[in-house]
């Protein structure tokens, strides 16, 4: 009996597949054993300036604990999540067990870190995974502080504890589909009723919230005007969470659309800290800082990977890190990470002693983001084709910086804060409709 044509194409491409199509890719310590990948991090080579000599005793030893623990426990998978955009919930306990959930936070369980202390150990998760450090920014500097900062003693006592060891996880919705940049004049509404408020609106790009336990939400009063916070707890009626698919940085992080449609919250979760948008200022002018430290510590591990790779891969009989044009590019990585540090380091001082404006956090954010794209971009000119891959890291840091270059303030939103700051003139809006908005 003769074979349909069409039948045997499909024969021959069954046939083709289980020779071919099936075959798993090659370990990339076969494929490419002259340079070892990033699942073998390694080791710190950034600190050229010898800052850790900045630091106190305490700030230096949990330096050294996150490393340990991000380079033992993270490194050795995050490729593989990254690649499926999915969260190791495996490494939960671990991170908790950092007790670094809730930074600067007295009591409650949580570490009360000094804000370089808690700068430091964004940074070297950062190094390691920028999406372990979004995620724990997430949690502790935007959810955790704004329970902590603007929350009841009740709440503050109901939820700050189980969130400081990670049992249980946070996420914090500010921004809506036509709200980003202009936050405050978000549409999400919250409407008194009888024990409490109806919360109706959308979120967009809201970090950790297709699995938080507890979501801090933001929403405008329809009877002031202004924006009050929320705490809303998992699975109540009304609240619906989905992933963002499609995401070429950060894909570890779960970004969710939040839609809550006639979401009831009791008058206990209200937050009785936000009473408007300024509210929020104390909050982001930490999660700022330590937005400003993630590029710090994806750079250091951009260079720690470079460095590293220049002296094992070899090409013409000699080692990458013997040509002059490589060396001026490590240098140039090896100058910015020295400065960017600095600028950090500098901006938790200022923190720290009362001294610091929306000005000094803004310019750091929007300057060290800008030196770390550069820091990356040349890390993925030295690694050659395997600077693609993120096996080796850099390929991966270099998606991953640029939703950070964006959030917490976009670059160039950021330098119109400093910007008003130092000029006195705020220019936000095109003069045109700032002068139609006041006539």
């Amino acid at each position: 009996m003769k074979v349909p044509a069409s039948q045997a194409q499909e024969d021959m491409i069954k046939e083709a597949k289980s020779n071919y199509f099936d075959l798993p890719g090659l370990d990339v310590s076969i494929a490419f054993p002259q340079a070892t990948p990033a699942s073998i991090f390694p080791p710190c080579v950034s600190d050229y300036y010898q800052f850790d000599d900045l630091l106190t005793p305490e700030e230096q030893a949990l330096r050294k604990k996150v490393r340990e623990c991000m380079e033992k426990e993270v490194a050795p998978i995050m490729a593989k999540y990254w690649e499926k955009a999915e969260f190791p919930f495996e490494v939960v306990p671990k991170l908790g067990a950092l007790r670094i959930a809730g930074g600067s936070i007295k009591g409650y369980g949580c570490p009360n870190l000094s804000i370089t202390a808690n700068a430091i150990a964004t940074a070297e998760v950062a190094r390691v995974d920028a999406s372990c450090s979004t995620f724990i920014l997430v949690h502790s500097s935007l959810a955790m502080l704004t329970i902590g900062l603007c929350g009841s003693e009740a709440q503050k006592q109901k939820y700050l504890p189980s969130l400081a060891v990670l049992k249980t996880v946070a996420c914090w919705a500010l921004t809506e589909p036509d709200y980003g940049s202009d936050a405050s004049a978000l549409k999400t509404t919250a409407r008194k009723v009888d024990g409490g408020w109806i919360i109706d609106g959308q979120k967009r790009w809201i970090g950790n919230s297709t699995f938080a336990d507890v979501l801090v939400v933001f929403a405008r009063n329809t009877s002031t005007n202004q924006i009050n916070g929320f705490i809303l707890k998992k699975n109540t009626p009304g609240l619906q969470a989905t992933k963002i698919e499609n995401k070429i940085g950060l894909r570890i992080v779960q970004n969710g659309d939040i839609l809550l449609k006639s979401v009831f919250v009791p008058d206990e979760d209200r937050l009785p800290g936000v009473n408007s948008f300024q509210d929020t200022s104390k909050v982001l002018a930490v999660s700022r800082v330590m937005v400003a430290w993630q590029p710090i510590g994806i750079s250091m591990g951009v260079y720690d990977m470079c460095h590293r790779y220049l002296k094992e891969r070899k090409q013409f009989g000699a080692p990458l890190a013997a040509f002059q044009l490589n060396q001026q590019k490590l240098v140039r990585m090896l100058g910015n990470v020295q400065a960017m540090f600095l600028v950090g380091w500098r901006l938790c001082k200022l923190y720290e002693s009362g001294k610091m404006t929306p000005g000094h956090a803004s310019m750091g954010k929007s300057w060290i983001s800008l030196k770390a794209r550069e820091t990356v971009s040349l890390g993925r000119e030295l690694l050659g084709g395997n600077g693609i891959l993120a096996e080796f890291l850099v390929a991966k840091a270099f998606c991953d910086l640029e939703p950070i270059y964006t959030y917490e303030g976009t670059y160039d939103i950021n330098t119109l804060v400093t910007g008003r700051e130092i000029t006195g003139i705020a220019s936000f809006k095109p003069a045109a409709l700032s002068n139609r908005s006041r006539l």
